[in-house]
């Protein structure tokens, strides 16, 4: 019985959490549009890079295509000690004069050891950046015709120094797999929950792939001083700074001109070195409401597994569990529904409850590896 009550307590809330989602996603409303004081924001576009010869060249032609104003934009291309043609094609790419390549490795030794390479190569690049707004996004990704413009509309309230704005995954083979709707489903509750988060005020999130931040308020909170140790967090942890200094000025840009496409990754190796990467910053967040948000889905997830064991001697367990798995399944459709028209993928919710038991699955590995493991990314090895 005690089992029983505690899985209908965390079943409840859990319910609860997804019906104050639902309503944040539905009531959010995209940041109003203020005439700026000062005219057509100059922007630096920074892309780290490493190993990527295969997507930089479709990135940066992609920001191109923007058709910002050539006076105020630049694309600044940060090398990561690549080991094939990325800082060549990048260079050739942008050789009109809108933009250039920096190398990691002419501000750092090969045989100097850092745990986040990446907000090194980002902080570098900021210091060379020109623009009056820096925004971020990576190199295997490519952006829609009307991305800047968008970035740009929601930088014009003079209160707004970070903007997050919407990512979304294509299939990283010519084909649709289940390793690609797996991924796509769960990056696309993700992405929801971080407009939907925005709007209900249950926490600020972000992704790296697509962001901005006015290059002053870097500069004032001192860029990533105090985070540089943490492998990764270049997006939420610099978020966070900025927002403790500057209350009220994080903005999420829900609009489908913004979003970005990034592959998902290959296959499943990669995809949990991925996750773990990402949940190893978990425990850093400057928010206790989403901390403890994050730490109450896990142990919902969680909460399956002495179920599972219990039905082993009791068969009326596995059928309990079933009962939860239906309601939760029930309630994220209700809230995913929506998010998928938003990114164009209702077709993929019929996978939905299928994914289900890998999805739990995944969530308590990278969860757990997160805090206490190790992974692999860029062919580094990171605590």
């Amino acid at each position: 019985m005690i089992l029983v009550i505690i899985s209908i307590c965390l079943l409840l809330s859990y319910v609860l959490l997804m019906a104050l989602y639902i309503k944040g996603w539905r009531q959010y409303r995209k940041p109003q549009t203020i005439p700026a004081k000062t005219g057509t924001p100059s922007l630096s576009v920074i892309i780290p890079a490493r190993n990527e010869a295969e997507n930089i060249g479709r990135c940066v032609r992609s920001i191109l295509d923007n058709h910002y104003p050539s006076h105020l934009l630049e694309i600044i291309v940060i090398d990561d000690f690549s080991e094939d043609d990325t800082a060549a094609i990048a260079r050739e790419m942008l050789q009109g004069g809108q933009g250039r390549v920096l190398s990691l490795k002419e501000y750092l030794s090969k045989d100097e050891r850092l745990n986040s390479y990446k907000k090194k190569a980002l902080e570098i690049a900021i210091g060379e950046a020109k623009g009056d707004w820096i925004i971020t996004t990576d190199a295997d990704c490519e952006v829609p015709l009307t991305w800047l413009q968008a970035l740009t509309n929601a930088m014009q309230d003079p209160q707004v120094k970070f903007v997050a704005a919407p990512v979304s995954f294509t299939p990283a083979l010519p084909r649709r797999d289940l390793m690609y709707y797996f991924q796509s489903l769960d990056f696309m509750t993700m992405q929801g929950i971080t407009a939907a988060s925005a709007a209900a005020n249950l926490g600020n999130m972000c992704n790296g792939a697509n962001l901005a931040f006015e290059e002053k308020a870097f500069d004032a909170v001192g860029g990533y001083k105090d985070i540089d140790h943490i492998a990764s967090g270049d997006d939420m942890l610099l978020m966070y700074k900025i927002r403790r200094q500057f209350p009220g000025s994080i903005a999420y840009l829900r609009s489908e001109q913004a979003i970005v496409h990034t592959p998902a990754q290959p296959d499943w190796k990669s995809f949990l070195n991925q996750r773990i990467r990402w949940s190893s910053k978990a425990d850093k967040y400057d928010d206790k409401k989403l901390t403890a948000i994050l730490a109450f889905v896990y142990f919902f997830n969680l909460s399956f597994v002495p179920l599972f064991v219990a039905g082993f001697f009791n068969f009326f367990y596995w059928k309990w569990m079933f009962g939860i798995l239906f309601a939760k399944i029930v309630i994220e459709l209700v809230f995913l529904a929506p998010v998928a028209a938003f990114y164009g993928k209702m077709r993929e919710l019929w996978y939905f409850p299928l994914l289900q038991p890998l999805h739990i699955t995944y969530i308590i590995m990278a969860g757990f590896l997160g805090k206490f493991g190790s992974y692999q990314w860029k062919g580094r090895t990171v605590k």
